[in-house]
């Protein structure tokens, strides 16, 4: 009979505040429970994230989430084989408060602790009900509001950065252009919804660039992009009317949105072909781009034949527990246990 390992998960690396209990029996993964709290509401009339504000926040949050995550996976503390904890990249503050909340209850508790890259995560919220699945090399592609970033995975725990933005991350983009075009925050989903106005046209022509796109190397830049956005919205707001600019408005969205998918696919399929990958892994908050996960699977299928195609469910896209539980596990088979007198949150941290 295959013993079974439950793993707590906390994730408090930026503006979510989440809690997950995950079980691993032989390969049989199963999320017991994963509980979020986002404070995207609260900071949308910033325009952006209050690390101070998103901390007070974690803290009035974390106790609360953990029982209820506890109650929903139908378990105790003393049930838990090992704690998970996001260490960073992230807010200093934010992260603070998951980490010191990870150690406490390790040391109270005498269990594990696992400190858990939050980049790594990402790259590991693909494994859906089956551990161990995933086809090496694996060439992940990272995308969010603080990540871009191709990575070399040559096994768990063994990975290799290639590729990273030299400038703005493309979530970051995403925010930058919207906030231009006056569409809110968060400018993903805002730019998603305002492109999809366009229909496929391009009625005023707009034209930006894919920048880096044959750059010969794995690296990425989209600070251009959204200033050649500014430049252009600024000028069509001198010559047309509201209800040109009303149609700009989403042509500008769609192309922008297709410059940016073009550069990553483009990059991500290239990688991908030179390290002779058996899996493409998309994830990040970006990966739950409709257009993004479309286009990157049809080239995948087109370009790489025989290769698969991973990405997050939608409720794993974002930051969430669940992905640190998952890692934790890994880190867990291997006993990478760290020790709760030395571990320190630090947003910096770089996964290679």
């Amino acid at each position: 009979m295959n013993e079974s390992i439950k793993i707590l998960g906390i994730e408090s690396s930026c503006d979510e505040t989440a809690v997950a209990v995950i079980e691993v029996i032989g390969e049989n993964l199963d999320c017991l429970a994963s509980v979020v709290s986002s404070q995207v509401q609260v900071h949308a009339k910033y325009g952006g994230v209050v690390p101070e504000v998103a901390a007070r926040l974690h803290v009035e949050k974390i106790l609360p989430l953990i029982q209820e995550a506890l109650k929903n996976a139908d378990c105790g503390l003393k049930d838990i084989d090992a704690i998970a904890v996001c260490g960073g990249p992230g807010l200093i503050s934010a992260l603070i408060i998951g980490v010191e909340t990870g150690k406490a209850l390790a040391v109270a508790l005498n269990k594990p602790l696992i400190r858990v890259n939050h980049i790594e995560g990402h790259i590991l919220s693909v494994e859906k009900e089956k551990a161990g699945q995933i086809k090496f090399p694996a060439v992940a592609l990272i995308v969010s509001g603080g990540h871009t970033q191709l990575i070399l995975m040559k096994g768990y725990g063994d990975y290799e950065l290639i590729g990273t933005t030299l400038d703005d991350a493309a979530g970051e983009a995403f925010d930058k252009t919207a906030k231009i075009l006056g569409l809110g925050y968060p400018g993903g989903p805002a730019i998603s919804v305002e492109a999809q106005k366009a229909g496929g046209k391009n009625e005023f022509n707009i034209k930006l660039p894919r920048p880096m796109i044959e750059s010969g190397d794995f690296n990425f830049s989209f600070s251009g992009i959204k200033t050649s956005v500014l430049y252009k919205w600024n000028a069509l707001k001198k010559d047309f009317s509201e209800h040109q600019l009303e149609i700009a408005k989403a042509d500008m969205a769609a192309e922008f949105q297709q410059a940016v998918v073009d550069v990553l696919v483009e990059k991500a399929v290239q990688a991908g072909i030179q390290y002779d990958a058996k899996t493409i892994i998309l994830a990040g908050g970006v990966s739950a781009n409709k257009v993004l996960r479309e286009q990157l699977g049809k080239a995948v299928e087109n370009r790489l034949p025989g290769v698969e195609f991973n990405f997050p469910e939608m409720s794993m896209t974002g930051d969430n527990a669940a992905m640190i539980a998952v890692a934790g596990y890994y880190h867990a088979v291997r006993k990478d246990f760290a020790d709760p007198l030395k571990f320190s949150a630090d947003p910096n941290w770089e996964l290679v």
